[in-house]
């Protein structure tokens, strides 16, 4: 009875190591052909003049803001950076309370 116990979880121990040893391979297998697919020329990485900013905004900033964007989406310019606007904010609050009438039954429509 011990024996049977002992051989069944060697075999249930040795199908883990070999589940083990194929996910490892599949992901060296994976890595490395990603890796050759991403071996290409670097980008050439485009320079320009520096534009005015919204007072306030630090070069930094700017050039922080433009690093994330091309290493995003490749080379684009920022074309303004200036103080948010809060009236798309109050608009939606503004439709959102009207839309509520007193007395109104939550899931009954007007009629």
């Amino acid at each position: 009875m011990l024996t049977a116990a002992i051989i069944k979880s060697l075999q249930i121990y040795g199908i883990a190591i070999v589940v083990s040893l194929i996910v490892a391979v599949l992901i060296k297998v994976l890595v490395s052909v990603t890796a050759r697919m991403e071996k290409r020329v670097p980008v050439e990485v485009p320079t320009g003049t520096v534009c005015p900013v919204f007072l306030g905004v630090p070069e930094e900033d700017v050039a922080a803001i433009s690093a994330a964007i091309f290493a995003a989406i490749g080379p684009h310019r920022v074309l303004r950076i200036s103080q948010p606007s809060h009236g798309w904010a109050v608009g939606g609050r503004a439709a959102q309370h009207s839309s509520h009438t007193p007395g109104h039954a939550p899931g009954r429509s007007h009629r």
